[in-house]
C-alpha cells in the first residue's frame, strides 16, 4: 500500500479549507491525508479535525517560519488568506510571498491559491468611474490576491489558481441577509441592476478544491473558476422569500450609495460589486458551474444551500 500523500490545509478550521479537509477526511477511498493548519490546536474546530483523523499543527501566515513548517514534507498544499481580518491588500501580498518561498524549499507537487482578480486590469487606477481605495487599489480584497498570483507562477511552482465566488454565507455571517424596512418588508441591497452575481457557498470552494488534488497535475498552471449559480438580485430575493417565508425585496442601490453605507469594508464591497457588475461577462464567464459540479458532485445550488443554512440567516 502507497503511503498517503499530506495536504497541508491553510485556514483548516474555517470554511474554505474546512470544506477541503472534511472533504478529504470523509472519503474512505482518498490517497490524501490532512494536515490541518491552525493557530490554536486547541480550538474546537481543530479538535473536531483531530477526532476525524487530521494531524494538527500550529502556524500563523504572518510568521513565514512557521509555515515553512507546516507544508514540510507535504505533497501539496492549500493557501488561503484572512483579508477581512486586517484590511490589508499589502499583507495579503507578504503572505503569499512567504507561501512561495515555503512551497518552493518543500518541492510541493500541487499547490492551489484560492484567488480572486486584480481589477485594476479592467478598471486603471486612474479610472474615476470608481474610487481609488487605500491609495493603489480598486478593490484591496481581490487586487491584492490578484497581483500574488504572479508570485507563485514566478516561483516556478506546479499552481492551480483557484478563482472563487461570492460565498452565499455572507448572507449568515456578514450582515448581508434581508433588513426589515419601515415598510415592514424585508430588502437585499446590491449594486448589480440586472447582472447575475455568482455564488456558491463556502464549504463547496473546499470540495472543488478536492476535486482538482484528486485529479493530479492536469489543472497545474490552469485558472479554475468555481460557482454554484449565477443568480440576479431579484432571483436571489425570490428564493430567500420562499426559504425564509418573508417577503424580501432586492434593492437595486448605487455603488455610491453602497459604499456610503459606512459598515467597515462598505467601500472596498461597494467597488467589488460596481467591478461585477460593470464586467460582468468577463467575471461570469471564467466560473463554470458545469465545470464545478464535475469538480464538486455534491455542489449546491442556491436552493439547496438556502434548505441547510436558511435557518441560521438573521432576521430582525
Amino acid at each position: 500500500m502507497t503511503e498517503s500523500k499530506i495536504i497541508t490545509v491553510f485556514g483548516a478550521t474555517g470554511a474554505q479549507g474546512g470544506g477541503l479537509a472534511r472533504a478529504i477526511l470523509s472519503d474512505p477511498n482518498s490517497e490524501f491525508k490532512v494536515r490541518a493548519v491552525t493557530r490554536n490546536a486547541n480550538s474546537e474546530k481543530a479538535k473536531a479535525l483531530a477526532e476525524l483523523g487530521a494531524e494538527i499543527v500550529e502556524a500563523d501566515i504572518d510568521d513565514a517560519t512557521s509555515i515553512k513548517k507546516a507544508v514540510e514534507g507535504a505533497y501539496g498544499a492549500f493557501f488561503v488568506t484572512f483579508f477581512w481580518e486586517h484590511f490589508s491588500a499589502e499583507k495579503e501580498y507578504q503572505e503569499v510571498a512567504d507561501f512561495a518561498i515555503a512551497a518552493k524549499e518543500a518541492n510541493l507537487k500541487h499547490v492551489i491559491w484560492s484567488t480572486l482578480e486584480d481589477t485594476r486590469n479592467w478598471i486603471p487606477l486612474d479610472d474615476d468611474r470608481m474610487p481609488t481605495l487605500q491609495g493603489k487599489y480598486k478593490v484591496p480584497h481581490f487586487d491584492g490576491k490578484g497581483a500574488a498570483d504572479q508570485l507563485l507562477v514566478d516561483a516556478g511552482l506546479p499552481v492551480t489558481l483557484l478563482r472563487t465566488s461570492f460565498f452565499w454565507d455572507n448572507f449568515i455571517h456578514f450582515g448581508m441577509g434581508p433588513q426589515k424596512g419601515e415598510d415592514g418588508k424585508y430588502y437585499i441591497a446590491f449594486p448589480l441592476d440586472d447582472k447575475k452575481l455568482c455564488g456558491m457557498g463556502a464549504e463547496d470552494i473546499g470540495k472543488c478544491a478536492y476535486g482538482i488534488f484528486k485529479n493530479g497535475n492536469g489543472a497545474v498552471g490552469e485558472i479554475i473558476g468555481i460557482v454554484g449559480e449565477k443568480l440576479s438580485g431579484d432571483e436571489m430575493a425570490e428564493k430567500l422569500s420562499k426559504a425564509l417565508n418573508i417577503n424580501v425585496i432586492y434593492n437595486n442601490v448605487s455603488p455610491d450609495t453602497y459604499r456610503s453605507f459606512g459598515f467597515p469594508g462598505a467601500d472596498d464591497l461597494g467597488n467589488m460589486f460596481q467591478f461585477k457588475r460593470d464586467f460582468n461577462e468577463d467575471f461570469n464567464a471564467v466560473r463554470s458551474e458545469e465545470l464545478s459540479k464535475q469538480l464538486n458532485p455534491e455542489l449546491q445550488n442556491f436552493d439547496e444551500w438556502l434548505s441547510s443554512n436558511a435557518s441560521k440567516i438573521p432576521i430582525d
